[in-house]
């Protein structure tokens, strides 16, 4: 038990705390200018620029109440990250599958606005944003309904799916990775 202890000690002692993470190298672009910050590195793991992407991202954690849904944003910090180190933007096809309490994070800000006491939903416009440019956001109809929301509901261009597992099942035939976190 004392190994286990100094053990624990040593660690604690060498982690870095989130409140001492520098983000101050960190600027969002270059096609989401409003969110969605990265940092631009020379990495080891070059990108070629002929490089081609089909990504999905799987959110179910909702964003509360400060602020944009960090799961979605994911995905846009993804196409700002592979456009910042010279990915063509065509060349980048992104999903994003979202149930669970992120259902919530889907509606237009009326429909939130009217469940949340007047609160703005903080990921409404984002989400406008990146499905302009063209990322696919799919709802999972099971959460849809355990949540009582209905397509009126939902932020423009926002697509229902009959579950999230099968929105995963059809983009992976299509050729979609699914990020691992």
């Amino acid at each position: 038990m004392p190994y286990f202890l100094a053990i624990v000690a040593f660690a604690f002692a060498f982690a870095m705390p989130a409140s001492a993470q520098d983000f101050s190298a960190f600027r969002e672009g270059p096609v989401f200018t409003e969110f969605g910050a990265v940092a631009e590195i020379e990495p080891d793991q070059p990108l070629p620029a002929n490089m081609h992407f089909m990504h999905s991202f799987d959110v179910a954690k909702g964003a509360g109440e400060d602020g944009m849904n960090r799961g979605i944003e994911s995905a846009a910090r993804f196409v700002n990250m592979m456009v910042l180190h010279g990915v063509p933007r065509e060349n980048i096809h992104v999903a994003v599958v979202v149930h669970g309490a992120a259902s919530l994070d889907l509606l237009d800000r009326e429909a939130f606005a009217t469940r949340f006491d007047g609160r703005d939903n903080l990921t409404a416009a984002p989400l406008a944003d990146m499905m302009e440019v063209g990322i696919e956001v799919y709802l999972c109809g099971q959460s849809a309904t355990a949540h009582g929301i209905a397509k009126a509901d939902l932020v423009p261009g926002v697509k229902m799916a009959v579950s999230a597992m099968t929105a995963h099942a059809l983009l992976q035939q299509r050729g979609y990775t699914v990020n691992p976190f």
